[in-house]
């Protein structure tokens, strides 16, 4: 059985008010929602974040395609490179534009969690196990 890749394993310290940790923690459950080996979406997580510095949405916004396919590439997330880098990159994107790039501006903008957790599925790319794989831990500090 797969071994549960925490946030803390990542070194994301989840905090009330925190959108930053709030934002690295949507990104690492994004790419382990996806049908990829929990160590891999991890590696990415870190290519991105701790080696390239992509750790805010406006900073993954500012990546080219070519840029993320390379990082998710030396992550060896290969399977889906080309459509999670448009994907993260339309992440990034919507969430600058419909919420001034927090996390958090999503649970003030929603009336409980259910809401929240519609509006996250909104997002290219993620779906319901996206959505459980965040709660787990954002749950605590957002409601």
């Amino acid at each position: 059985m797969a071994r549960t890749i925490t946030a803390r394993d990542l070194r994301i310290e989840l905090g009330l008010g925190d959108d930053a940790a709030l934002f690295k923690w949507l990104l690492a459950s994004y790419l382990m929602g996806k049908r990829i080996q929990a160590d891999i979406a991890a590696n990415a997580y870190r290519v991105i974040v701790d080696k390239h510095g992509c750790d805010t949405p406006v900073k993954l916004a500012q990546c080219s395609h070519r840029e993320l396919v390379a990082m998710l590439g030396e992550a060896h997330y290969v399977r889906y490179d080309e459509s999670t880098a448009e994907r993260l990159f339309a992440l990034a994107r919507k969430l600058n534009g419909e919420y001034a790039g927090k996390v958090g501006n999503i649970a003030r903008a929603s009336n409980d969690r259910t809401e929240f957790e519609t509006r996250l599925e909104t997002f290219d790319g993620i779906g319901p196990k996206t959505v459980e794989i965040f709660m787990r831990e954002a749950a605590a500090v957002l409601f």
